[in-house]
């Protein structure tokens, strides 16, 4: 039985949601659907009424690959969608800030991608999973990819058929660096001695800069560097790195204005050095994380380097271990980029410790908003935010900000 609905908002997924609560996907507000009801699920969905912000998705494999969740809607839609996103996240923590125009990285950006590869009777499938799906679906003509990426499509396959099992999925992910194509498999077979050669031939064969299998690295022809302001560093396999290097250097930015002055800065959630290295230019830096790997790669980065001042690391978790308000005294700026769950315990330590300037980085607005009223409360303002869209045509909304600490507090 066909029903019809009228889609009230987007949810945090992208999908449109009617009263009931109505899950349509690949709709927009304000717009007429029909369609059948299963569950709280709308199928075979035929728009009545379209939204002025709808357009034509551009790319043939939209309705069946799940990389893309907005493609039907405009970029200014989008745009304005995200910005709301964090104003509705701060709103619910009775937070406000001046927002900055969003920052969009272009098409064809994204620098790495996690291609899932099965074997099949005839050789190899390989591309994205569908929406909520299983369901492999090839992507020759990506609009998201860098056009490096899906030309190395291939290799991720021929990995597949060198190690992978007819009964699981390969996933390969593959990324772009200055020494070429870095790739880290996950979820092959086990390693055995003709399985590794086989490997390492391979990584010859297609001019690899480096492959891990499981977290192992089988063979490395050269560095696969990353540059992170002007210091070369290797990232260990499956390192955080940001989505592309446009949207990095937006949050770059936006770091460099927020600590603009400091002379000691420590870097908390670290990574390999994206912001920590940069900002030795200007600052000595004493760079946190808690993977010890990347600890590892950023200070043999900064050892090569010329021209920057002292940098310093430490290996710790920051979600047992926070830095103190005695140890973050000497410091007159904090930069904190942490995953989506946010810096609960470590904003704790930073609301007691009062420093100057706090330079938030974050990848899940609502986590953001709770930490950022924990500031608040604690006698910072929250002088803006700038929102960074390094995933077009998705629901994943990025974003820096800039705290200052109240002289009266």
């Amino acid at each position: 039985m066909t029903q019809q609905f009228t889609i009230t908002r987007l949810g945090h997924q992208g999908d449109g949601i009617a009263d009931g609560p109505v899950y349509v996907p690949r709709t927009l507000p304000g717009e007429v659907v029909s369609g059948t009801l299963t569950g709280q699920v709308l199928t075979d969905i035929r728009v009545e009424t379209p939204s002025e912000g709808r357009v034509k998705a551009r790319c043939r494999h939209y309705k069946a690959c799940g990389g893309c969740q907005l493609q039907h809607a405009s970029d200014a839609f989008v745009a304005d969608w995200k910005l709301e996103i964090v104003r509705n996240a701060l709103a619910a923590q009775g937070l406000d800030a001046p927002m900055r125009p969003i920052h969009t990285s272009p098409e064809q950006s994204r620098r790495r991608a996690t291609i899932a590869v099965r074997r099949t009777k005839k050789g190899t499938l390989a591309g994205f999973h569908g929406r909520a799906s299983g369901t492999i679906t090839e992507i020759p003509d990506c609009l998201l990819l860098d056009p490096a990426l899906i030309s190395a499509i291939p290799v991720a396959e021929a990995l597949a058929v060198l190690g992978g099992s007819r009964k699981g999925v390969l996933a390969v992910t593959l990324t772009l660096s200055e020494g070429g194509l870095d790739v880290a498999v996950k979820g092959g077979k086990p390693l055995d001695g003709p399985l590794e050669l086989a490997l390492a031939q391979a990584t010859e064969k297609h001019g690899l800069a480096r492959l891990s299998w499981d977290d192992e690295v089988i063979a490395m022809r050269q560095a696969p560097l990353q540059c992170f302001g002007t210091v070369e560093v290797t990232p260990p396999p499956g390192a955080f790195l940001q989505a592309t290097k446009d949207g990095e250097q937006a949050l770059l930015q936006a770091v460099l204005e927020a600590t603009k002055g400091a002379k000691r800065v420590v870097d908390l959630f670290a990574g390999s050095g994206t912001f920590s290295l940069p900002l030795a230019q200007a600052a000595e830096v004493h760079a946190v994380e808690g993977e010890a790997a990347m600890v590892q790669a950023l200070d043999h980065g900064w050892r090569k380097a010329q021209g920057l001042k002292r940098v310093t690391t430490e290996a710790r978790d920051l979600f047992r271990r926070p830095l103190m308000p005695d140890e973050l005294k000497t410091f007159d700026a904090i930069v904190l980029d942490p995953p989506r769950a946010g810096a609960d315990a470590q904003v704790e330590e930073l609301a007691q410790a009062k420093r100057p300037v706090i330079s938030y980085v974050s990848c899940n607005p609502v986590t953001f908003a709770r930490d950022a009223k924990n500031l608040v409360n604690a006698g910072y303002t929250l002088e803006w935010v700038q929102v960074v869209d390094q995933f077009r045509w998705s629901s994943h909304t990025e974003l820096a900000a800039r705290f200052v600490q109240n002289t009266a507090s």
